[in-house]
């Protein structure tokens, strides 16, 4: 059995703060505070071939006090920030030297979905809105959450390879959290194994939807920021699908309690209000697909398009394109409703133009 000698669990929790945020006013505003602060950038072979348009700002905040199954651990803090509106709290646990996967398997379950870890963010959430808020565009806080955890592994007990690491029988539970069941199904252990990349024979990177395992004994990190930047924007697609049902919702049910007149449209106030909704998530739709963008097939490439499809964002995304779609047809319903109105108001007061012209007509030929 192969037993860890450096690893540690990174456990994230994604926010949306703000429509958007101002990465540079954030990066002056935490290095006032004496933050390490870094744009994040990928430094490994083929890098150059996936492109930031913005880069996501990290910072480090310290350590903080985390009780893990009954144990008080020292964890690292840190939060990263995007662009498009995204805060992440990200916790740094390190895995006691030694254990093999299978015992470190009730470890990373804990971790997963651990009410610990979601308080202490929540309560670093808060310090760090007060502190950067003047960065935040229409700042706000949507009650849902992202939570992913990569178990990142920097060395083995005798330096394994990637095939010896995918052989292991306990890395399907491991990365599942599965504690109560003896073995999983051929067929579960195949499906969740399927999704590994390795660029050497040295590295292994391993995607779930909730969870990913990294063995790189190089010690990058590229593959964490690129998890990361999937994750962001999952929870972007995630609140703007929300957004799209809330507004629908509204367009709709004033339309339902709109009444007009021949000579007055109801739906000239709630075409405005769209117009501008539409508007501003188109923007904001665009920042968030655009928040990485990938110009040739190389590793980095083919493992981000894993975790995507992991974690469903091109199923968000077309979801959330769909709605999109029928909000602009709604707003090319109600346009083309106001500009019938309108059309039929103006020949309302030609005709009635008219009619005073002939009966005026009628007055001065009857004074004579």
């Amino acid at each position: 059995m192969l037993r860890l000698t450096d690893a540690s669990a990174l456990c994230y929790r994604f926010f949306d703060v703000a429509d958007s945020i101002d990465l540079e006013k954030c990066r002056a505003l935490l290095s006032t505070a004496g933050s390490g602060v870094r744009r994040v950038g990928f430094s490994r072979a083929g890098s150059a071939y996936i492109q930031l348009s913005n880069a996501p700002l990290a910072a480090d905040l310290g350590t903080r006090q985390l009780d893990v199954l009954g144990r008080i651990r020292e964890v690292q803090f840190g939060v990263r920030l995007f662009d498009h509106g995204c805060l992440a709290v990200v916790v740094r646990v390190p895995i006691e030297p030694g254990q093999t996967l299978e015992e470190v398997t009730p470890f990373a379950d804990e971790l997963y979905d651990s009410k610990a870890i979601e308080t202490l963010a929540r309560d670093e959430l808060t310090r760090l809105r007060t502190q950067l808020e003047p960065a935040f565009d229409k700042p706000h806080l949507w009650d849902q959450i992202e939570e992913y955890t990569v178990l990142f592994v920097r060395s083995f007990d005798g330096k394994p390879k990637a095939d010896e690491v995918l052989a292991e029988p306990a890395l399907a539970k491991l990365i599942l959290g599965e504690v109560d069941v003896a073995a999983l199904s051929p067929r579960e252990v195949r499906e969740v194994l399927e999704h590994h990349h390795s660029y050497t024979n040295e590295d292994l990177a391993l995607m779930e939807w909730n969870a990913a395992f990294l063995y790189e004994p190089s010690g990058s990190e590229d593959i964490v920021d690129l998890l990361e930047i999937a994750n962001a924007q999952l929870l972007e697609l995630r609140y703007f699908d929300a957004v799209l049902d809330g507004e629908l919702t509204r367009v709709y049910d004033g339309i339902d309690m709109k009444k007009g007149s021949i000579l007055y449209s109801p739906y000239r106030q709630v075409l405005r209000e769209l117009m501008q909704t539409v508007i501003e998530l188109s923007e904001f739709m665009e920042r968030v697909e655009n928040a990485l963008k990938i110009v040739g097939d190389v590793y980095l490439a083919r493992v981000y398009e894993s975790a995507v499809l992991q974690l469903r964002v091109k199923q968000w995304s077309e979801q959330v394109s769909r709605k999109h779609k029928l909000l602009l047809q709604t707003y090319g319903l109600l346009k083309g409703e106001v500009d019938h109105d309108r059309s039929l108001t103006l020949e309302v007061m030609v005709v009635v133009l008219i009619l005073l012209e002939i009966l005026m007509a009628l007055l001065r030929v009857g004074g004579h």
